[in-house]
């Protein structure tokens, strides 16, 4: 088995790793909900007064984080 050094990334996936764990427990301890992307979706469907706002801006960030990571750091090829 060999290893692709070119594309082996053990630091930045470390820090994505830390970003989501930091993100989620955030998530339930400012809001005491969990972050899971079936229930805000479900939440979308049948929304109750005042949850729509946090529910499509988490969406927006999960669509525009790899955007933004992409606008700013060399992809491999």
């Amino acid at each position: 088995m060999n290893i692709d050094l070119i594309h082996f990334t053990p630091w930045t996936s470390l820090a994505g790793g830390l970003i989501i764990g930091i993100a989620a427990a955030a998530f339930v301890l400012l809001n005491g909900r969990i972050a899971g992307i079936s229930g805000i979706l479900g939440g979308l469907l049948r929304p109750a007064r005042g949850d729509i706002g946090w529910r499509v801006a988490f969406l927006l960030g999960l669509v525009g984080a790899p955007l933004a990571y992409a606008m700013f750091s060399a992809l491999p090829v």
